[in-house]
Parts: structure tokens; C-alpha cells; sequence
């Protein structure tokens, strides 16, 4: 699934084999989910508890949650329930004192948002509000965590075309949320809004974002592709370390790459990485000049913007528009360095897939560069397979937004159809699915 904006999936399952010693099976199924349309789940494993974050049978908001070292889960149904919006994501975080947050199914509604008051206790899961102003019309929540641990929350106030990103922050001692900044992140004035990565740190220290700007629902209307960085997410900088005035609006921020609107840039399609001398490259598509969609990557150097035209797609030109979540046929991965002066860039596209090796002082692909083989997670060959007959099912995966103390990898998978403009579809509809959580082995 892939909707008119940065978006994050994530899931959860119960189990499918039967234990042959102490130890969990490889593959465990949660629950049963929805189907006829995708949505975000969350997966987070903070040990000794593994915690998963979904939307049930009967489309109701879920958390479930289990020991490391047990097959069984516990669940706790939360008073919320999901339409057709494949907008509405459900996340997941944990403070500092390893009380667990929850929050989604939110596109332009009131904050729902969840807390426990005991720790490692999901019935203890507490309807609250945050600061009490400016919630009434929240999107795309995101958790993050400050370089301080502090719990951020980031969400958009408003509409699409017409919306600010607000920040706030927990306070452990007091239980309570205030606004992490005075201002919003980034401002549309009314004309616009921002659609942002989340904050990335680097491997430089600094949190990288980047957005571009869109003047109404219509995605076609993506323009301006921007970046900004900070040291603690309240202060923000341009690629030249020149601190910029908040609130970040059209005028204020760092364009990167001035695109048009209807000039071929998807905000779903923004990503961040960084070379081996920790510059921040951005990932992107637009028009070239002949009306063909090509992949770009932009780097900051010394003297300004490198921007690098990295795919030559002639004659392909995706013409991408209107409102609601948009199935994509293009994908654009973040650049990761891979030594010996060679970066990596997965792509996806209706001529093929693959991973170019880009020279890392050009960007540009080296010809006939092959990716290296790398050592990579196994995973049973049960989460790469669509199970149901119904047809157009596809298969769903979200990662880990936590991490197993003994370097174990796991992996939500369930199935769904494709996301339907977040308008309802006609019966029938596919049985629910299963969602499994699934254990991969890292290579020794």
C-alpha cells in the first residue's frame, strides 16, 4: 500500500506450527485481521514484551502484546474503529519509564490516542488527550524519540493543501504532554501544507527532514522539494548550518529543488540517506525535460545542491493525480553507502526492479556494477507467500520498530487488497487474513 504521503505500515500473529522445544516457533500467528483494504499496522519489541498494533476482523483498533520467550498473547480492544481510510495507521511507542502510547486512525478527525497507567499492562490502556489544543483535525501521528530519550509526538493539524505539522513532548515525572515547540514545524499559511519524512537521525548526529509542499488534495500538486536539519528537534538549520526561522513555510525553508506543481513529484516517494562522508542525499522522482518520470538524487556540496538525474526511463511517464490513498507503480529507495566509493539505490518501476550502484563522488550508476552479495535476515518461506484465493490480494509487512536484545529480526505479515481511494468497496469482500509475526534468522 503506498498513500498521497509518507506513510509507515506495521502488524502482528498467533501460532501456526507447534512447538518442538522451550522456544517460540519461527512463525506466530496474532489474530485475524481486515482485508479489503490496507492500513498501517506497528510492531515494536522492547524486551522482556513484544507489542503489536492492529486492526482486528471487525476492524477494530488492537493491541496485542506477549513475552519474548512465550507463544501466547494477551489483547486488549480499544474503542476505536476503522472505515475505508488507508490513511489511518495505528503506532505504537514507549516512553522512558516503559509505559506504552498508542495512536491512529486518525485523517483529519479528533486524536485517538491511548496510554497505560502500569507498565506492562495492556488493560491499563487510557483514552487521554495530549495538549488539549489543536486536536481536533490530526493526521499522520508519528512517535520519535529525542537525542535527550524524550518521547516526541509529530502530527498534522488541519488538511491536506491546508495544515501544520505540530510537536510535542512527554514529561515522564509529570505524565504530561506540552508542545515540544512554540510554533509549528511547518506552516502552510492556509495555502499549503508540508508533507515531511519523519526526523531522521544521521549518522553525523543531526535529525534530517525533508517535504515538499502541496496546495490541495490533489497529489499532482506536489511542489518544491525542501530539507532541514536539527540537533534536538526544536532547532532547526538549512544544509549550510544557518539556523532557520520557525515556522518552516514555503518562504522560510530550504528549497532543494524548486519542482512545479504537476511537475511529476510524489511526497510517498521523498526518501533520505547518507554517503560515506555522512551527507545527507535525497531520493526523488520528477519530469525531465522531455515529460518522462526519472528518479533524482540531490546532494548538499560545498559550493550548493548537486542534483543528478540517476534513471533513464524514455518513454515512461506515470501521470499521477487526485485525492485519497494513490497505489503507486513506482518505488524510490534512500541511498546507503557500501564502501569503495559505491552507494546503493533500490527503484521499482512497470519496466522492472533492481538496485543500482551509483559512484558515490557522481551519483551517477556505474555501468554493468552489480550489487554485492550481502548477508541478509532469513525468514521462513511462509511470509513470503499470498495464502488467500480471493483475487487481488497482496501481501502486507511491516519491520520492527523496536529491536530483540539477541539480535533476533521479526517481521509482521498479513494480506489485503489494494488500497481503494479510501472509498468504500462493494461486497463481497475476502475473509479476513491472518497476521502472523514472523522470526528471521541472521546469517552467521
Amino acid at each position: 500500500m503506498a498513500s498521497c504521503r509518507p506513510i509507515l505500515l506495521l502488524i502482528i500473529f498467533g501460532w501456526l506450527a507447534p512447538r518442538v522445544d522451550a522456544a517460540p516457533p519461527a512463525v506466530l500467528e496474532v489474530d485475524k485481521v481486515w482485508s479489503g483494504h490496507p492500513v498501517g499496522f506497528a510492531l515494536l519489541t522492547a524486551p522482556p514484551f513484544q507489542y503489536v498494533a492492529y486492526y482486528d476482523a471487525e476492524r477494530r483498533m488492537t493491541v496485542a502484546q506477549r513475552r519474548l520467550e512465550s507463544d501466547r498473547w494477551s489483547y486488549q480492544r480499544l474503542p476505536s474503529t476503522l472505515g475505508w481510510d488507508s490513511h489511518n495507521a495505528v503506532t505504537l511507542a514507549l516512553d522512558r519509564a516503559g509505559q506504552l502510547h498508542v495512536a491512529g486512525n486518525m485523517h483529519g478527525t479528533p486524536l485517538v490516542y491511548f496510554r497505560t497507567t502500569k507498565v506492562g499492562d495492556l488493560a491499563s490502556l487510557t483514552a487521554a488527550p495530549m495538549t488539549g489544543e489543536r486536536e481536533q483535525r490530526v493526521t499522520y501521528p508519528v512517535f520519535l524519540q529525542d537525542r535527550a530519550g524524550r518521547l516526541v509526538f509529530r502530527y498534522r493539524d488541519g488538511g491536506s493543501g491546508r495544515g501544520d505539522d505540530l510537536c510535542n513532548v512527554f514529561d515522564v515525572a509529570s505524565g504530561k504532554w506540552t508542545r515540544l515547540l512554540s510554533t509549528p514545524l511547518t506552516d502552510g499559511e492556509g495555502k499549503r501544507n508540508a508533507y515531511c519524512t519523519p526526523p531522521l537521525l544521521g549518522p553525523d548526529g543531526f535529525f534530517h527532514m525533508a517535504w515538499v509542499w502541496r496546495d490541495t488534495p490533489d497529489c499532482a500538486t506536489n511542489h518544491d522539494l525542501s530539507y532541514a536539519k536539527s540537533a534536538d528537534l526544536a532547532r532547526w538549520r538549512d544544509s549550510a548550518g544557518r539556523e532557520l526561522t520557525l515556522p518552516l513555510t514555503l518562504r522560510t525553508g530550504e528549497v532543494v529543488d524548486p519542482v512545479p506543481p504537476k511537475g511529476g513529484l510524489l511526497n510517498t516517494n521523498v526518501r533520505l540517506g547518507f554517503d560515506t562522508r555522512a551527507r545527507a542525499i535525497l531520493t526523488y522522482h520528477k519530469y525531465d525535460a522531455a515529460g518522462d518520470l526519472q528518479v533524482y538524487a540531490a546532494r548538499r556540496e560545498d559550493d550548493g545542491w548537486t542534483i543528478v538525474q540517476v534513471s533513464d526511463w524514455r518513454g515512461y511517464r506515470w501521470e499521477f493525480g487526485g485525492g485519497g490513498t494513490v497505489v503507486v507503480e513506482v518505488g524510490v529507495g534512500a541511498v546507503e553507502p557500501i564502501g569503495d566509493g559505491q552507494l546503493l539505490l533500490g527503484y521499482r518501476y512497470p519496466g522492472g526492479a533492481g538496485t543500482w550502484v551509483l559512484d558515490e563522488p557522481t551519483l551517477r550508476p556505474i555501468p554493468g556494477a552489480r550489487p554485492p552479495a550481502r548477508p541478509a535476515p532469513r525468514f521462513p518461506a511462509a511470509a513470503t507467500r499470498v495464502a488467500s484465493a480471493f483475487p487481488g490480494m497482496g501481501l502486507r509487512q511491516a519491520e520492527d520498530a523496536g529491536a530483540a536484545e539477541d539480535g533476533t529480526v521479526y517481521r509482521l505479515v498479513w494480506e489485503t487488497l489494494d488500497a481503494h481511494r479510501d472509498q468504500p468497496r462493494p461486497a463481497p469482500w475476502p475473509e479476513p487474513s491472518v497476521l502472523r509475526l514472523v522470526r528471521g534468522e541472521l546469517p552467521k
